[in-house]
Formats: C-alpha cells, sequence, structure tokens
C-alpha cells in the first residue's frame, strides 16, 4: 500500500508537468491552428531569468533572494513578455501563411532563444539553488513526500481551475473559446483576432513560468535545451489527448506522465532503461483506436 500511494504521487507529479506544458500548446493551437515547439524554449527562458548572465559553469541566484510573491512576478513577467514579442514579431506576419511556415517559423523562435541564451550565458548547465526546503518530505499515510510533489500537483489543479474560470466567465474567455470553434465566424462576430491571440500566448507564458519553477525546484541546473525533451513530450500529450482541446491536453498529460512513471516502476529492471520504447507503445496503440485522441475536437479548420 506504501509503494502504491508513492508511485500514486510521483505519477501525478509527472503528470502534472506534461499536463501544464501540454496545456501551453494546447491553448495557442486552439486559438491558431499553430504547433509552437518555442513554447519549451519559454520555459527555459524563465529558468535562465532567475541568474546572472555568465559564461561560468556556475551561476548564483540573481533574483532568487527577492521575497517568493516578487520572485514569482518577476519570472512570470519576463516569460510573458517573451511570449508577447514572439507572437508580435515572429508569428503575427506569418499568420496567414501556409502551416508549414508557422511550424518553421516555430522553431526558428526556438533556436534563436537557445542561441541568445547561449551568447549570454554559455553553453556549459548552470547550478542553481531554488527553493531547496521543498526537498523535504512530509509524511502522508506513512509515506515520506517531498514537498515539490505536492506543490506541483496543487499548482497545476489551481491554474486548471483558474483557467476554466476564465474560459467560461469572462468575454475574454468566451471569445477565446469562441474562436478555437471557428475563429471566422467569431472575426465576423466582432472578436478580435489579435487581442484573442495575444492572451492566448500571454496564458501559455504563464503556464511556462509555472513549469519553469517546478523543473528548476526540482532539478537543480539550468540548460539551454532544457525545455526540448518537455515539450516533445507535451506534444505527444496533446496529441494524445486530442489537438484543439484544452481537456486534451490536460487529460493526454496526465495519460503520458503516469504511463511513464508505471513502466519505471513495474517493468523488469533490464527493460526499465528502454521505458520511452513501451510508453510510445502504449501512445502507438491509443492513437490506433482512436485516432483523433482521447477527446475529439468537432472543428479542425486551418485559420485565414
Amino acid at each position: 500500500m506504501t509503494n502504491l500511494i508513492q508511485v500514486l504521487i510521483d505519477a501525478l507529479a509527472l503528470g502534472s508537468i506534461y499536463a501544464l506544458t501540454a496545456l501551453g500548446i494546447g491553448l495557442i493551437f486552439g486559438v491558431m491552428r499553430l504547433i509552437n515547439f518555442a513554447h519549451g524554449d519559454l520555459i527555459m527562458a524563465g529558468g535562465y531569468s532567475l541568474i546572472v548572465p555568465t559564461t561560468a559553469a556556475t551561476s548564483t541566484l540573481f533574483i532568487g533572494a527577492w521575497p517568493t510573491p516578487f520572485l514569482v512576478a518577476g519570472v512570470t513577467l519576463v516569460v510573458v513578455l517573451l511570449a508577447l514579442a514572439s507572437e508580435r514579431m515572429a508569428f503575427r506576419p506569418v499568420r496567414r501563411a501556409a502551416p508549414s511556415v508557422l511550424l518553421i517559423t516555430s522553431f526558428a523562435v526556438s533556436y534563436f532563444m537557445q542561441n541568445v541564451v547561449i551568447m549570454l550565458y554559455g553553453g556549459r548547465p548552470k547550478a542553481v539553488n531554488l527553493w531547496q526546503g521543498l526537498m523535504e518530505p512530509i509524511l502522508i499515510a506513512g509515506v515520506r513526500i517531498p514537498k515539490l510533489q505536492m506543490l506541483t500537483i496543487a499548482v497545476t489543479l489551481g491554474l486548471l481551475a483558474l483557467l476554466v474560470l476564465f474560459l467560461k466567465r469572462t468575454p475574454m474567455g468566451i471569445a477565446m473559446r469562441a474562436a478555437s470553434e471557428d475563429f471566422r465566424m467569431a472575426r465576423l462576430l466582432g472578436v478580435r483576432a489579435n487581442r484573442v491571440i495575444a492572451v492566448a500566448f500571454a496564458m501559455s507564458g504563464v503556464l511556462a513560468a509555472a513549469v519553469s519553477f517546478l523543473i528548476v525546484s526540482q532539478n537543480g541546473v539550468l540548460s539551454y535545451h532544457m525545455g526540448v525533451p518537455l515539450v516533445l513530450f507535451a506534444f505527444v500529450a496533446t496529441v494524445v489527448g486530442g489537438m484543439g482541446s484544452i481537456v486534451g491536453a490536460v487529460l493526454g498529460g496526465f495519460t503520458v506522465g503516469i504511463a511513464s512513471v508505471i513502466f519505471q516502476v513495474y517493468l523488469p529492471i533490464e527493460w526499465r532503461p528502454n521505458r520511452d520504447v513501451w510508453v510510445y507503445g502504449m501512445i502507438l496503440l491509443v492513437l490506433l483506436v482512436r485516432p483523433s485522441g482521447l477527446v475529439r475536437v468537432r472543428s479542425i479548420e486551418e485559420r485565414a
């Protein structure tokens, strides 16, 4: 029973990280039909905004000594501004181009941000001590669970609740839902495209900043490519959940995260290094049964 609780918490914590990342991707895809692979680099930028630019092997915290509310607000502001800048300068000029152009643009933004980080901070990993107290365990039903895992789950549930309230109870949220269903019709009814898309990018920046804090607190290491594997897993989760569905993005994130932990724990020891083979095998089976994902989207149309 103790081991089962531990596995469950581990699975939910990893699933929460994937769900938040997949949600950031899903928000943009829902409005623009853009698969934004630069989202992982927003997560990376959030981590690097904590330290002084230096080419040394290690760095000290820059704003990490600030009180937590100011720290969270400062990093979130940096990431949101970067997300808005990428939308305004990179994606808006090519919004009406072919989907392949938008995809290449997202890769270009990703590599641009990575190389800017290399220029400012160097290519070597950076050690960062952030909120070390979160690694201390708490006792739950006889199981010692790190505070960080509980915080990760709580932050994910809190952000999901706020997002649901925003989408259902605010005029901008309703406009975003309308744009996700039928962008052309929404524009004919008076929805301002630039504003809706900018808000979607800003919200994806908030989600990226949240993931930055959780990942940096967990790993204590920064690297310029730290967001790449995370965004790849999140993209797969978005596909599994159902492209264009926010609920599907969250469901897919939890599915992939929980499956990864379960395979890591219950596979024979000699098979565990190849855990991802089993995870992607499971994903393949899901897509063979439900090619549109776990949650079907009624309308997937290209944006004009």
